[in-house]
């Protein structure tokens, strides 16, 4: 779902222009960005991984609802103080809609708290279990995503927009592609 998240990020970028569209991106990977080094330790773990949307994942600190609370808040606070607080509540906003957005396509593997503490049920829709279902719509939210970003950037620059859309197609396209192959 990653190109999804970016397709997010895009779509945020064309009603917020002030925000720098690395950051953007950065905010909605954060979850997945603290997961990396808790994978490698062996902190959170990816069951069966394979193809798209294959692997159960058991990221149990970064992707329970509270854990992405917490990192949703942090990374508001860092950038309300590097830009200014409205656009850290746009952030973090934004991290947290990493979660919402993994919560469709997800089996049943995101837990309430950190570490799945008390053992409260988990949570996911399974959207990945139908492949192309939700391929399509991590397309679209990509496709609508650049297409909003590309239509506000036109409205200043219509050479860059064109740019700017070719661009983000083809980083889209490739990400989907490496998703879709379990990259």
């Amino acid at each position: 779902m990653i190109a999804g998240h970016f397709g997010l990020a895009a779509a945020v970028k064309a009603a917020r222009p002030a925000i720098p569209l690395w950051m953007l991106m950065l905010a909605t990977a954060w979850l997945d960005v603290v997961f990396i080094p808790l994978y490698l330790i062996g902190v959170e773990k990816i069951d069966g991984a394979g193809g798209y949307g294959e692997g159960v994942i058991h990221a149990d600190y970064t992707h329970s609802l509270v854990g992405a609370v917490v990192l949703a808040a942090l990374f508001g606070a860092v950038a309300a103080w590097r830009l200014d607080r409205q656009a850290g509540f746009v952030l973090g906003g934004v991290v947290f809609s990493h979660w919402l957005l993994d919560l469709v396509v997800h089996r049943a593997d995101l837990p309430v708290l950190p570490g799945n503490a008390g053992d409260l049920p988990v949570f996911g829709f399974g959207l990945w279990r139908s492949p192309g279902v939700s391929a399509v719509v991590e397309v679209l939210l990509l496709v609508v995503g650049i297409g909003l970003y590309w239509r506000e950037a036109a409205k200043h620059d219509p050479k860059r927009a064109c740019t700017l859309g070719l661009t983000s197609a083809l980083f889209g396209a490739v990400t989907i592609t490496a998703d879709l192959l379990g990259i």
